[in-house]
């Protein structure tokens, strides 16, 4: 049990690098913007002109554009430190392109810096997969297709302090890049909305830790009862 308490006294030393007060967990939910290009292209049997026996010609249908997507985007960032945290992001996007639906759905991680204060920008690096939709359109001649693919994005954002538990993300911008169908996509995505705040204080005593009550410090009460 001693030895066990050793190995968690130095991890959460290494983490926190200090015993100070400090948040810990960001939760953010808002708004969010996407302009996404689409690009798809099927190819059917075409009709057989009149008097010309099968097989008959080829037909390629295409729709294509940059269709303004509306949706949400959510995020959670664990702060080890004052500086450094880790962020899971997950968005989803709708819109339509030529009478076809689109659907994009992102599902994002990597680090994440920021600089706290009442104002507190902030940047990270995100890597995942990302989801397209694309509906089905009978006057094109097209089916519904869904893809995954690899995503990244880099983005940078402000949150402005309201009260002590909240604060408002006037703005994130984030440059979005997928690999749909084997090429190249940029996106752009814009999001806004709120973040909660939420930490405890870690204190040192001896080789136990005196962890207070709150969030999420209850859950490591217990593992270390």
């Amino acid at each position: 049990m001693k030895s066990s308490r050793l190995l968690l006294f130095f991890a959460v030393a290494l983490l926190a690098g200090t015993a100070h007060a400090q948040n810990t967990v960001q939760l953010f939910g808002g708004y969010s913007y996407m302009l996404a290009p689409v690009h798809e292209s099927e190819t059917v049997q075409g009709a057989c002109p009149v008097g010309t026996l099968p097989p008959c010609p080829l037909e390629t249908f295409t729709l294509g554009g940059h269709p303004n997507l509306n949706g949400w985007d959510i995020s959670g960032t664990f702060n080890p430190s004052k500086w450094l945290g880790a962020t899971a992001d997950f968005s989803r996007h709708d819109g339509s392109v030529q009478g076809s639906s689109v659907h994009m759905q992102t599902y994002l991680f990597g680090p994440q810096i920021r600089f706290p204060g009442p104002i507190s920008p902030f940047a990270h690096v995100l890597f995942g997969v990302a989801h397209e939709t694309v509906g089905a359109n009978s006057i094109l001649g097209f089916n519904a297709v869904s893809y995954d693919a690899f995503a990244a994005a880099v983005g940078a954002g402000i949150d402005i302090k309201v009260v002590r538990h909240l604060s408002l993300r006037a703005i994130q911008l984030d440059y979005l890049v997928t690999r749909f169908g084997s090429a190249t996509q940029s996106d752009a995505r814009a999001s806004a909305g709120i973040v909660l705040h939420f930490w405890c204080r870690l204190q040192l005593i001896g080789i136990g830790l005196n962890i207070p009550r709150g969030f999420p410090c209850p859950r490591a009460r217990r593992l270390l009862a």
